[in-house]
């Protein structure tokens, strides 16, 4: 049998509680009452913030990155709450803007240049806690806010990075780490590549160190529900997981990274170069070269800390990296702790018998000791300038240092500016080091300014990861270099503020960009000349690119920037430009030691950072408003740009920026229900037989519950005791007996495992539906749910139904002073058990009840309310018969006097 209930169930046999009973207007007498089982649950439930969506947008043009992140959140608690964005982004991006939603009150991030008292901004700092929590490669940005009780928050998070060729491919790597499951999650990519899209592939989503994450069904190819569409020159990623394919990859939320690589078709010698608007762009990545002989010596860390998997990982890393090495290669090994230990006193070229004697000295290597990192570094670069003195091939080779170590210096030289100033006399630019460090302990900044100040690069490995794949992937980077010395000049009338254009390598897989503007944007042709050096010969490469003229119009994301120079829109290219400008800069302000050079260093990345709003060590990131929220805003900022290469943690609280007294929201005004469109919830009723020496035939119960929603967007909510089916677009089945929580800005369904499950529609509408379960049902028991209206403010005078025709209705509860014999139209006699009758005045109607002790749900439980016989007759529109439906989406129903009603 279908029953159609519009709002309300079960009033046939109880009208409410002790505390419903106070509501009608009776008195407080009955205080010593108990509370039902359905409010006190209620006033238990604690709810936690529930992520109604996370999205992550994406556009890549010409290798420069536009992402923002998209975060709504809604405190579905009784109280204020504590609610914390966090999003891990690239270590090379940059922030360029941040907002906050709470509730009708606007937060904008605005970049200004660093201050000493920060006051209410952004901070910025590293710290052990960040660091742990990233994953490598990355940083933390964190947000924090106070929501208040039943209200909303959005967060929007935007970063700006040039993605680097490694390996011959483009990563793009997103974080999606929600900590929950999202009713709406997902990923949206756009890659354009006016040179031509060789390769792309989607990668099985890259687990994270921490628990609770899982890889899909299929670690073979891309994660599930990706789709990828692609052309010559574009192609479209989109990864939209439903809440079933979350939970199969990750029962608490996916905790990993979408993972994108791609490449280009190459076919000029001298790269590619693209003009816009004044600005240049220029992609040098030649291949097909015969790679340069390469002197490289392995320094190794075999101090006490590095017992166990770190020197084990290590050891069978540089196993596989020395069968690698090529005939016209040259190496040799230097392990340290307090004792700097040398392989050989020179360089030995590479045979069959050295690889093997190689191996045996490495793997007889055992931890002891401090940690020497100076002295290690010294006896390796004049090993490498005595080979390349008394070789005499010059330029015709590289010389690299790996440098490989877990900890600080502890032994020898300990003052990092000493070890950095001895390095570089030492290699004078001739030797590249390449530095590695393992774990958390490592001073990773010193590794870093080695590396910067030496032509070479850094890396994290995390002890708890494979090491030795690690190890084994940065060799593979630099293991085939194919240039030295490299130049590249353009004409300095039609060239200025150019990044860098000397490099002292080029290995195969990578790129070198250079990025520039122009003096006259009328040029015709930009005339490009490369000079290098590689094994065989001086090479000399030159041409006239022809120069395009383009507008940029309207931005990439969909969102007016500022200009650098203040000349109207700005473009990806000139973005590109102060990108890798403000790196260059920040890179040059690190390596130096002269106070006014920082100085004038720091000004101009400062300056340029502001400018074009990145965050950066040297601007701090004020947060302006609060201010009233305005139509198309959330458009306006989901695609402006955010991020900075040090972790961020953002606060919102305290005096000023407390969220004041919520606005009426303009363009998403409170749900009123209309005779038309609105919420539909009927029940379906199932039978049992009476337990033993009752007084009734049979019992019922609601077996099925199904809400039908017509707006934002229309959608069907199926309950059972055992699942939930919800149809809004995407079908989905949530099970009962596991915790989930999925939604939409509009609709948010919560399940708590076997216990309840919670509708809220709009924010002003909340149903709870209790599961009721039996470990070993009697005869007559049923699986069966229980109904409750928790908020009720979005429903309107209109809405109808068996209990929703009484929700905005004055009633009143009145004892009647002649005695339940007189004066009453329907005289009753009390029954064993009862109480004194009153009049219930409801809707014009005057309807007799009794206050009475009732059992419900397992025949045991007993509550005290006031109690209409005859199935409510007199009380309620019709007769209970006429809420009878056909279906149990039916919207209508036929009363006994010919009217039609509907939610």
């Amino acid at each position: 049998m279908l029953l159609l209930l519009g709002l309300c169930l079960g009033l046939s046999l109880c009208v409410g509680s002790q505390e419903e009973a106070q509501s009608w207007g009776h008195s407080s007498e009955q205080d010593g009452l108990r509370v039902p089982r359905q409010v006190r649950l209620l006033q238990r439930l604690k709810t936690k913030p529930l992520m109604t969506e996370f999205s992550v947008k994406s556009t890549i043009i010409s290798r420069y990155a536009f992402t923002t992140v998209s975060c709504r959140m809604l405190n579905r608690a009784s109280e204020d709450q504590d609610i914390e964005f966090q999003m891990q982004i690239p270590a090379a991006a940059f922030i360029t803007n941040f907002t906050m939603l709470i509730g009708d009150k606007v937060y904008q991030g605005e970049i200004t240049e660093r201050e000493k008292k920060s006051g209410d901004r952004v901070k910025e700092k590293r710290n052990k806690t960040t660091e742990e929590n990233g994953e490598k490669g990355t940083e933390i940005f964190r947000a924090s806010a106070v929501i208040p009780s039943k209200d909303k928050a959005a967060f929007f998070l935007s970063y700006e990075e040039l993605l680097q060729r490694r390996l011959g491919k483009y990563e793009h790597s997103i974080s999606v780490r929600p900590q929950q499951l999202s009713g709406r999650l997902s990923v949206d990519v756009n890659i354009l590549e006016s040179a031509g899209i060789a390769s792309l592939e989607v990668l099985p989503l890259h687990n994270s160190r921490q628990r609770g994450s899982g890889r899909g069904e299929d670690d073979s190819g891309p994660p599930p529900s990706t789709v990828i569409n692609q052309n010559e020159t574009f192609a479209n990623i989109i990864f939209k997981p439903t809440v079933v394919q979350q939970a199969r990859i990750a029962q608490n939320g996916i905790l990993g990274d979408f993972i994108i690589r791609y490449d280009v078709n190459r076919e000029q010698s001298i790269g590619d170069i693209q003009v816009l608007n004044g600005y240049f762009v220029h992609y040098f990545a030649p291949k097909d070269l015969p790679p340069l002989p390469k002197n490289v010596v392995f320094v190794l860390d075999s101090s006490a800390s590095m017992v166990g998997t770190k020197l084990r990982q290590t050891k069978d890393a540089l196993f596989t990296i020395l069968h690698d090495l090529r005939p016209q290669d040259r190496f040799s090994i230097i392990g340290f702790s307090n004792r700097i230990k040398v392989w050989k006193d020179h360089l030995i070229s590479v045979t069959p018998d050295s690889i093997r004697d190689g191996k045996v000295y490495i793997h007889h290597m055992s931890p002891t000791g401090g940690t020497d990192i100076n002295g290690a570094l010294q006896r390796a670069i004049r090993l490498l300038n005595k080979y390349v003195a008394h070789s005499g091939i010059g330029d015709r080779s590289v010389s690299l240092i790996v440098f490989l170590t877990d900890g600080k210096p502890t032994v020898g030289e300990t003052h990092t500016l000493k070890i950095l100033n001895n390095t570089r006399e030492a290699a004078r630019g001739q030797v590249c080091i390449f530095t590695i460090g393992i774990g958390n302990d490592v001073d990773f900044r010193l590794l870093e300014k080695l590396s910067l100040e030496n032509c070479g690069l850094t890396r994290r490995v995390h002890e708890e990861e494979d090491a030795g794949s690690q190890l084994i992937g940065f060799y593979d980077e630099i293991r085939t270099p194919l240039l030295s010395d490299i130049r590249i000049d353009y004409p300095p009338s039609s060239v200025v503020q150019a990044t860098k254009t000397l490099f002292p390598n080029y290995f195969n897989g990578s790129e070198i960009i250079i990025a520039g503007k122009l003096v006259d944007r009328k040029l015709d042709h930009l005339h490009v000349e490369v000079t290098a050096s590689n094994s065989k010969k001086f090479i000399i490469l030159k041409t006239d690119v022809p120069v395009r003229p383009q507008k940029a119009g309207k931005d990439v994301t969909g969102s007016p920037r500022p200009g650098g120079d203040g000349e109207g829109d700005t473009n990806h290219i000139e973005r590109l430009w102060s990108y890798l400008t403000t790196k260059e800069l920040l890179s040059s302000w690190l390596q130096s030691d002269d106070e006014p050079e920082k100085e004038r260093l720091r000004q101009r990345a400062q300056a340029l950072a502001v400018s074009y709003r990145f965050l950066t060590p040297f601007t701090s990131m004020k947060l302006r408003g609060p201010v009233p929220r305005m139509d198309g805003l959330e458009e306006a900022h989901g695609m402006s740009a955010a991020m900075g290469p040090e972790p961020v943690v953002q606060s919102v609280r305290g005096a000023g920026t407390q969220p004041g007294p919520l606005l009426k929201k303009p363009y998403q005004p409170r749900i009123k229900i209309s005779k038309t469109s609105g919420v539909t919830v009927n029940g379906e009723l199932i039978g049992a037989p009476a337990p033993p020496n009752g007084h009734k035939k049979q019992r019922t119960y609601l077996r099925t519950i199904t809400i039908l929603i017509n707006k934002p967007e229309r959608s069907y909510l199926e309950i059972t005791p055992s699942r939930v089916i919800l149809d809004g677009g995407d079908r989905l089945v949530l099970p009962c007996n596991q915790s989930v929580v999925v939604g939409s800005w509009g609709l948010e369904v919560s399940v708590s495992a076997n216990a309840n499950v919670t509708v809220t529609i709009q924010g002003s509408i909340a149903f709870v539906i209790l599961i009721h379960l039996y470990k070993k049902p009697a005869p007559f028991q049923r699986h069966h749910l229980g109904f409750y209206i928790a908020n009720s403010e979005g429903l309107s005078s209109n809405c109808h139904g068996l209990l929703g025709q009484f929700l905005n209705q004055d009633a009143r509860l009145t004892e009647d002073p002649a005695g339940p014999s007189q004066n009453l139209t329907h005289p009753l006699l009390l029954q064993v058990g009862e109480g004194p009758e009153a009049v219930l005045t409801v809707k014009g109607h005057q309807v007799p009840v009794v206050w009475k002790q009732r059992k419900i749900y397992n025949g045991e439980e007993q509550i005290d309310c006031w109690f209409a016989r005859n199935n409510a007759a007199k009380l309620i529109d019709g007769e209970y018969k006429d809420y009878l439906a056909s279906h149990p989406f039916d919207t209508g129903m036929t009363l006994g006097r010919g009217m039609s009603r509907e939610l």
